[in-house]
């Protein structure tokens, strides 16, 4: 199919279906969504939620607390937002069921650079994907079912078609009531129309923003007379009047009403009487206009506080359903999203060296979480993020006590996305030479940034000391691991034996028996093999040694087991790993002269150096990048 077919099918299926009101009713005998509200439409639209039981997932089950989460595929783009997503099909859920939110404006309330004005315009793509029917020419797109009366004609419909008396609880609009003046009372005149919901188009979607506070009125959401009419039609006639107004526009669908608080309070008074009384009454003296729609805000914090220190205010707030939308907090889902900012981009191709991005989250998501008590704040960004750090680090708490102790506001300041993926910008393009990202330009450019911001000193102390006192010792770590690995040829045979050893002594040591090895005839007691295990387990902090052998030799037997008595892999056990690694490069005299970029003494040095950066080359590296993070991780380990 060529695009121009495609496009033309794509308009003609836009097209408006037009019936008669008969065969309108016949049609919500047999689908209940031909008079569904904006908001089941909205269900229909997001569609039924993916359930993930947490249990089956070691880090997912740390963070729900082995919970049954519900994972809606209409959001799988907005990582870490899990809580705020639920909060909002709750929501439409119950406003879908008649209940209190049905009359309730749905408020997004989180930081700048948070994803409020993402998730508002994906609630406003998801309005456009159910069409809805309005009678035809009505400038409100009202339902056919304003035509008829709850307490007069609700038993018939009910009986006849199997609309609920529910549905009916809206009333004509004055340019309805002036059509029915018309053809005598006879309401088969009117036409039906199916309608889809467009922003483009204001069909059923609007936006509407806050104006200047000295001129700004009501009719941006309540419409306004127009003047070019008024030759042919009196002032108070349904057709002189413009319905432009964003609560005209967005009838049967959704308004989207940005920095609401910004508004005068007066310009908010209609949203009111429309979401409670499901009708509000325009600037002229015809009847009410009806009003059956999603009405959605959203602010930063400084001007819903504002708003809401206000006692004038009381009866509004009473109205509003808030949902929090706050940074997220795991650095694994802010990975996500700098990920699904960069394949939108030219950046997607650009070279980006591992552990650039998490670098970049890590400190992100440090400038969000709340300072524990009695725990390092780095621990607890790990631990939100799913981590087990039982072994290394004892004074950890768990995920729900960090949680209970941060409070309820925790991720609602610090550093933003769009910070981060300006720093990024920066980081990608600070060589001229190649655009491509590494973690030692990410450290320069943020201590930049951060002077640059002009924080207040408390926060840019904090910032810095989170690079100096985390990031760099961390990546000086990453990345002698990454250059010792890549160096090593005998790597895995030379792992292989530790982790076979570490196994047998921690095997004896635990059934309280001597140990001969079988080579040299040394036999070694308890307390030897002990010295043993711990030139292992200390240089990796291991913190409670006894439960660590015991798991790591309960492993090994289950392996053995399915493995006809053999050892399992030395990296089959990620934790033993960790500790075998760190053991193996505690000592790296040997590489400096192969891993540095200065003249070889030695053709064979030459080709092992070559030999090197190909394998460097080959994890994600750059040259280039191979060799500022040779020189800056030589640089590092000289002076500490």
């Amino acid at each position: 199919m060529s695009i121009f077919t495609s496009f033309q099918s794509r308009f003609e299926s836009a097209r408006e279906e037009e019936m008669s009101v008969q065969e309108y009713l016949d049609l919500c005998k047999a689908d209940p969504l031909a008079y569904a509200t904006s908001a089941e439409r909205m269900l229909q639209a997001i569609g039924e939620p993916e359930l993930v039981d947490t249990r089956l997932d070691p880090r997912l089950s740390r963070i729900f607390s082995n919970k049954m989460i519900k994972i809606y595929p209409a959001f799988r783009d907005f990582y870490g937002m899990e809580e705020a997503i639920e909060n909002i099909v709750s929501y439409f859920r119950h406003a879908a069921q008649g209940l209190e939110e049905k009359k309730q404006i749905l408020y997004l309330l989180g930081p700048v650079g948070g994803g409020k004005s993402s998730l508002a315009e994906k609630l406003k793509s998801l309005v456009e994907r159910v069409p809805f029917y309005a009678i035809k020419g009505s400038p409100v797109h009202e339902s056919p079912l304003g035509l008829f009366s709850a307490g007069e004609d609700g038993e018939i419909l009910e009986s006849d078609y199997g609309i609920p008396r529910r549905y009916l609880n809206t009333i004509m609009s004055p340019w309805a009531v002036k059509r029915l003046h018309e053809f005598n009372g006879d309401i088969t005149k009117f036409r039906v129309v199916k309608l889809r919901p467009s922003v483009l188009r204001q069909v059923a979607v609007a936006k509407t923003e806050p104006g200047d506070e000295n001129n700004q009125d009501i009719s941006s959401l309540v419409g306004k007379i127009d003047i070019r009419k008024l030759e042919q039609f009196s002032q108070d006639d349904p057709d002189a009047y413009s319905y432009s107004g964003g609560l005209c526009l967005a009838n049967r669908g959704m308004l989207e009403f940005v920095e609401m608080f910004k508004a005068p309070i007066k310009v908010l008074h209609p949203l009111l009487t429309a979401t409670q009384e499901g009708n509000y009454k325009g600037t002229e003296g015809f009847g009410a206009i009806p009003f059956d729609g999603i009405v959605m805000a959203h602010s930063n914090e400084s001007e819903w506080t504002a708003f809401k220190n206000n006692r004038n205010n009381e009866a509004f707030l009473d109205r509003i359903y808030t949902v929090k939308v706050p940074y997220c907090l795991r650095v694994s889902d802010e990975i996500r999203i700098y990920d699904k900012l960069l394949t939108n981009s030219s950046l997607s191709e650009a070279p980006c060296a591992p552990d650039t991005l998490r670098m970049m989250a890590q400190f992100a998501v440090l400038s969000r979480v709340k300072e524990p008590e009695n725990s390092s704040i780095y621990s607890k960004m790990r631990v939100y993020d799913g981590e087990n750090l039982k072994d290394t680090d004892p004074k950890a708490k768990s995920y729900q006590e960090y949680r209970d102790y941060a409070g309820v506001d925790e991720g609602m300041t610090g550093l933003s996305t769009r910070f981060a993926f300006k720093v990024l910008s920066k980081v990608f393009n600070f060589d001229h030479r190649e655009v491509a990202a590494n973690p030692v330009h990410l450290m320069y450019v943020l201590e930049q940034q951060i002077a640059q911001e002009q924080y207040p000193p408390e926060n840019e102390a904090k910032y810095l000391g989170f690079i100096k006192e985390f990031l760099a010792p961390r990546y000086a770590e990453f990345i002698g691991k990454e250059i010792q690995t890549a160096y090593l040829e005998s790597y895995s045979e030379y792992g292989q034996n530790i982790f076979d050893r570490y196994c047998t002594y921690a095997d004896f040591w635990i059934q309280d028996q001597e140990y001969r090895d079988q080579n040299t005839g040394e036999i070694l007691d308890r307390n030897a093999l002990n010295d043993e295990l711990e030139k292992i387990e200390k240089p990796a902090g291991i913190s409670n040694p006894k439960d660590f052998r015991n798991e790591v030799v309960n492993f090994v037997l289950r392996a053995r087991a399915k493995n006809a008595g053999k050892n399992p892999s030395w990296t089959s056990y990620e934790k033993l790993r960790a500790v075998i690694e760190k053991k193996m490069f505690s000592n790296t005299e040997d590489l400096l002269p192969v891993i540095s970029f200065n003249a070889k003494a030695s053709g064979d040095e030459q080709k092992k150096h070559q030999n090197f950066v190909n394998r460097m080359i080959e994890k994600g590296y750059t040259e280039k990048q191979v060799r500022l993070l040779c020189e800056w991780y030589l640089r590092v380990r000289k002076s500490s």
